[in-house]
């Protein structure tokens, strides 16, 4: 029998094959094969094994993967760090994606890099809302009200800290505790370079050191023992990363400190110094831990500013709403908000939920999901979303979409996965890595090795401190955040300018489009069709059953013209016939019975199919719409067109200059279209694009960008429909107009909240800023490591006499590695 299962924390081929070979080892597994791109794993048995022996297996090879079924939640569990022992009810991932998009539920700290796991801003996290009596803080409501022991009015509670928060303290809090104990001891080093040594005036160097070793104790098991634990652990599963070298080289160097001390015979005289005790490095080992801890605390600090986008859209979103029911208005909590429920938005509050206005009009401020500046002027039926602005004026609104499926939470959620997001350029970081520490290691031995054979007097002290320094120096985490913290900033900066990157792929693939497909309704046009005029063919007096069959057989369609027809219809009072048999033909209209009459309405496409012949004469009358930008559908009635309607669809304010922008990029644009050939012709004049073709089905979409992607183009498709979703899928860059249907947005890459055009610019000119971002990161952790490690080795002593202390090679690597966030940092001032 064969099972397939989930793999999590395979990050590359060297993880798939061992996974394959911990499984094969399984009792009674026969053949194992592991997708790395899937995450799976299928297993052939000779009869069915527990779920619990493979992950038993995984268990004691080091925990770093582990196996679940595949209609299991993509979440893993983790023993909770000593770093970050704060309870968490949230999702926790690695700031350096080693194990790509996995999470936990728990805080910790990373199996692969044993880089402390960070929090995923989410609206449960934040916005819960609860209030709690100012004398009686045991008293905790979902509500507001009184409180049932004192009467008082309850207060709203503040919010708890994030887990992040409670990191970033109690990293500090060591952080003090390390310097409080770490400065007498690097004192009482230093002071040996004063002649004489004052302490030793005191007492002999041997108790001095004595006096270090116990100062050095709370420094090494408490305030960076952490730091040991992450070693410790990276050697056990072979995951060897940056606290492997730093466990090592400060390690070592406390040690030798601690077995000098207490068997000072064993060492030869040039260990020793005048006095005759043996020369001890509590300073450079605390020193170095102490300013490791100040990089992470810093780099802790660093890191929050990195999802800043997202705690900023967390904000917008409210914690209280005013729920009318029976005339009376009723405060209430967000998460007890239902679907139709009539609310109450006042000047200058925060629109709660997704929904439409059901009476009043205002101005409302959408610049925090949109990025426009502007407010938009808004009245009865119009769709208002959750976490904008309402201006000067009140009005009531239907709630149409709560919780997580408000356009607010899919913009975090969105934002949260693309964060976690691997960008392709990252793979040549994962490589370098992936041999970067054996090759410290053996670096720094083949340093100590040198220096003992060739280094001056006392040869093992120089080998010794020079071996350290570059085991101190290397940072590999420079190196693995320099992708993560531009694209976690880079898609916060999109999120906030209505750009929404669904992942890092799509981030990097952006810059390299040399082609882009738009669609012409709503993607150049508006997307808000309006019926301008029907017309009959023949007797006068039957337009009015024209217009019947035409909205009776609209009201069956899901397509925006549709939609304006229906709309129309109601102005005009038209009762809605019984259809039978109805179809809609993708591209081409619909067919259905009415009346026992065979009805066909749409376009010249649809009647040619229908057999329904369209005359010089029916053809000349049309024309004139046509080339004014509008579209015309036909009616047919058996084989006879019998009517028309033409419909109007505003080209857009922006779309032009937009168009004019990204030619000037570089960018080849070319309108596909369904519509006919005259009105795609007025549409593309208008526009100033050269490029275009019409009468377009789905199928000649997806056709064209084949085409266009065999011809060696990189090829980005922007629309808003159904019949744009297989050419959005098949792109290298879907580009999705969030105006349009959820299908075409699930279909694409990008998506634009506003549904313009110029959001593409915004896309493009993001996505520049971010790969020149990723690049100044990635050259800066090569560079510093490749300058930075011969340097620790001492090539410069030779020729300039200079070497490198173990405790300015700490200092440096604490600061690499904030260096890149705090170059990542820079995105969130750019302008796009």
């Amino acid at each position: 029998m064969t099972h397939s299962y989930h793999i999590h924390g395979m990050t590359c081929y060297g993880c798939r094959n061992h996974v394959e070979d911990v499984l094969s080892k399984v009792e009674g597994v026969k053949e194992v094969n592991v997708d790395l791109s899937k995450a799976e794993a299928t297993i052939t048995m000779d009869s069915h094994i527990p779920l619990e022996k493979f992950q038993k297996a995984l268990q004691d090879d080091g925990g770093t993967y582990s196996i679940h079924h595949l209609d299991d939640h993509h979440q893993g569990d983790i023993e909770p760090s000593t770093t970050n022992n704060n309870s968490g009810t949230g999702v926790f991932y690695c700031p350096m994606h080693c194990e790509a998009d996995k999470t936990y539920n728990k805080p910790g700290d990373c199996p692969v890099c044993g880089m402390p796991l960070v929090e995923e801003q989410t609206s449960t996290l934040q916005n819960k809302q609860q209030w709690t009596c100012p004398m009686h803080p045991e008293i905790v409501k979902d509500a507001p009200g009184a409180c049932p022991i004192c009467g008082m009015d309850l207060v709203p509670k503040k919010a708890d800290s994030s887990a992040e928060e409670k990191s970033y303290k109690a990293l500090l809090k060591k952080f003090k505790i390390a310097v409080g104990f770490t400065l007498p001891i690097f004192l009482i080093a230093m002071s040996d370079m004063l002649k004489p040594n004052p302490l030793f005036l005191l007492m002999k160097q041997t108790y001095w050191n004595w006096v270090q070793f116990a100062l050095s104790l709370p420094v090494v098991f408490y305030a960076t023992w952490m730091f040991f634990e992450r070693a410790y652990k990276s050697i056990k599963t072979w995951n060897l990363n940056m606290f492997t070298l730093i466990g090592m080289g400060s390690g070592v160097a406390w040690i030798f400190s601690v077995f000098g001390l207490f068997f000072p015979d064993f060492f030869p005289a040039q260990f020793k110094t005048d006095s005759g005790a043996v020369h001890v490095y509590f300073e450079a080992a605390t020193v170095i831990l102490t300013l490791v801890l100040l990089g992470q605390v810093l780099e802790a600090r660093a890191h929050s500013k990195t999802n800043s986008a997202v705690k900023a859209l967390l904000q917008l979103a409210p914690n209280k709403a005013t729920k009318v029911v029976d005339g009376t208005d009723h405060v209430v909590s967000i998460d007890q908000i239902e679907i139709h429920d009539i609310l109450k938005v006042k000047p200058g509050e925060k629109i709660p939920v997704d929904g439409k206005i059901t009476e009043g009009s205002t101005s409302i401020d959408e610049s925090m999901i949109t990025g426009e500046p502007l407010p938009v002027s808004k009245s009865i039926g119009d769709n208002v979303n959750s976490g904008t602005i309402n201006g000067n004026q009140s009005f009531l609104m239907k709630a149409e979409k709560v919780g997580s499926d408000t356009l607010l939470s899919q913009i975090i959620d969105m934002v949260n996965t693309a964060s976690r997001s691997r960008a392709p350029i990252q793979k040549l970081a994962d490589k370098v890595s992936a041999y970067f520490v054996p090759i410290v290691v053996i670096i720094s031995i083949i340093t100590f090795i040198v220096w003992a054979i060739y280094g001056p007097e006392p040869v093992y002290v120089y080998a010794f401190v020079n071996a350290i320094a570059v085991l101190i120096i290397a940072c590999p985490c420079a190196l693995g955040l320099a992708t993560p913290m531009s694209v976690m900033v880079g898609v916060g900066k999109g999120a906030q300018n209505g750009v929404l990157i669904k992942n890092a792929d799509a981030l990097e693939k952006m810059k390299q489009v040399d082609t882009l497909i738009i669609d012409k309704t709503g993607t150049i046009t508006e997307g808000n069709p309006s019926v301008e005029k029907v017309g009959v063919f023949g007797d006068q007096s039957d337009e009015a059953q024209i217009l019947k069959f035409m909205v009776s057989i609209s009201s069956n369609s899901e397509h925006p013209l549709a939609e304006a027809i229906l709309n129309y219809g109601k102005e005009k009072n038209m009762t809605i016939l019984k259809t039978e048999t109805f179809s809609a033909v993708t591209g081409k209209g619909v067919t259905a019975k009415i009346q026992n009459k065979k009805i066909a309405f749409g376009n010249s496409k649809m009647m040619e199919q229908v057999g329904a012949k369209l005359t010089d004469n029916i053809t000349k009358v049309t024309r004139k719409f046509q080339e004014q930008v509008k579209t015309v559908s036909y009616l047919a009635i058996d084989t006879a067109v019998v009517g028309y309607i033409v419909i109007s669809d505003k080209i857009k304010s922006s779309s032009a200059k937009a168009i004019k922008t990204l030619q000037d990029h570089g960018i080849n644009v070319i309108m596909l279209t369904g519509d006919n050939k005259e009105t795609a012709q007025a549409v593309a004049s208008e526009v100033h694009l050269s490029d275009f073709k019409a009468h377009m089905l789905p199928e000649d979409k997806l056709n064209e960008v084949e085409y266009l992607q065999n011809q060696g183009k990189v090829v980005a498709m922007a629309g808003d429909g159904i019949n744009d979703a297989p050419a959005l899928a098949k792109s290298d860059v879907g580009i999705a107009m969030g105006t349009g249907t959820d299908v075409a947005i699930e279909s694409a890459m990008i998506t634009l909240v506003k549904g313009d055009l110029h959001g593409i610019v915004k896309a493009r000119n993001l996505s520049e800023s971010v790969m020149k971002n990723i690049k100044q990161n990635l050259f800066f952790a090569l560079i510093y490591n490749t300058i930075g490690v011969p340097v620790a080795a001492g090539v410069l002593f030779p020729v300039f006499g200079i070497l490198l202390s173990p405790m300015i090679a700490a200092l440096a690597m604490s600061f690499s590695s904030v260096s890149v966030i705090t170059n990542a940092l820079r995105l969130r001032q750019i302008k796009i």
